[in-house]
């Protein structure tokens, strides 16, 4: 058996070294043990933490201003409505091949090119000359049922509905014709719309615009003048928009959004804080932004369309 002593293990005494060593162990392995839970907990509680929600509930100095035109619905308004009216024989096929250019144009490279969208106002303009409000007002509403109602984005219609249930005002601004704009803020539940005016006499069209079209600083401006008539405060408010035309709307108020944006948008925007949906590809959002400023040269013709519109809800 002797010849086994090896296998029994041997009995020694602790050593200061050992000691030590022991107790440097136990002392880190609790250490570590409090550290994880620290961090599990702490973890825990960040996750737990609630994101302040937004919109405010009840809060009535804040609003929403929503761009039209591939931020709310697919595509331009004019030329759906173009389509509406090539139907209904307001102008030949030349004019509709026209109309269908621009669209897909717009379709394809999802910006806004300056010289399309005032070649389409013209036409629009031209095509409903002598014709009665009243009439593009019926037929606004059946194009909308045609060629509107299945193009609106349900992600930026869901944005919109949080507002409202909020019980916020939710105004679309837009350069297409405010009487298209209003149909499809009502048909969507919404307060109002800023639009393009085209003067009419007596109830009948002349072919002509009140001021420019609402693009661009005109919004920023015509957003501006409604804010002053509901008293709301733009710090509260938030803006949504496709295009870098409306960096002067996104930057007046302190909620911007970036909705399905151009190229130009996307580039600028990351200089800043701003957010991000874009609902053309299921990218998850982020964090964009753009710095900008109004133009003073638009002040006119946003403020007037704002008021005008304020005085005709009152």
């Amino acid at each position: 058996m002797a010849a086994l002593g090896w296998l029994t293990p041997r009995r020694r005494s602790a050593t200061a070294r050992s000691v030590l060593a022991g107790e440097a162990a136990a002392e880190a392995g609790l250490r570590s043990t409090q550290e994880s839970q620290a961090a599990s907990e702490a973890e825990a509680a960040a996750k737990a933490e609630k994101v302040p929600d937004f919109p405010v509930f009840g809060d009535n100095r804040a609003a929403a201003f929503f761009d039209l035109d591939n931020t709310v619905m697919q595509g331009a308004a004019i030329f759906h409505l173009g389509r509406g009216l090539y139907k209904r024989k307001f102008f030949q096929r030349r004019e509709l091949a026209r109309f269908a250019w621009q669209q897909a144009w717009f379709r394809l490279a999802g910006v806004e090119d300056p010289e399309h969208m005032q070649d389409a106002r013209d036409s629009a303009l031209s095509i409903v000359k002598g014709h009665r409000v009243s009439e593009l007002m019926s037929i606004g509403e059946e194009v909308y049922d045609e060629y509107m109602a299945d193009r609106i984005w349900p992600g930026t219609r869901a944005l919109a509905q949080a507002h409202l249930d909020a019980g916020q005002q939710v105004w679309l601004v837009t350069a297409a014709p405010v009487e298209t704009a209003t149909i499809i803020a009502r048909r969507l539940g919404l307060t109002g719309a800023l639009g393009t005016v085209a003067e009419s006499i007596d109830g009948v069209y002349t072919g002509k615009l009140v001021g420019e079209p609402l693009h661009g600083p005109a919004k920023a401006e015509a957003v501006r003048a409604l804010a002053a008539a509901e008293g709301f405060d733009l710090d509260r408010c938030a803006a949504y928009s496709d295009s870098h035309n409306d960096i002067p709307m996104l930057s007046l108020v302190g909620h911007p959004y970036a909705i399905n944006p151009d190229t130009k948008l996307r580039k600028h925007a990351r200089r800043l804080d701003w957010r991000l949906r874009d609902y053309r590809t299921g990218r998850k959002a982020a964090k964009l932004g753009i710095p900008a400023a109004a133009g003073v040269g638009a002040l006119a013709g946003g403020t007037a369309a704002a008021v005008a519109l304020h005085r005709r809800r009152r």
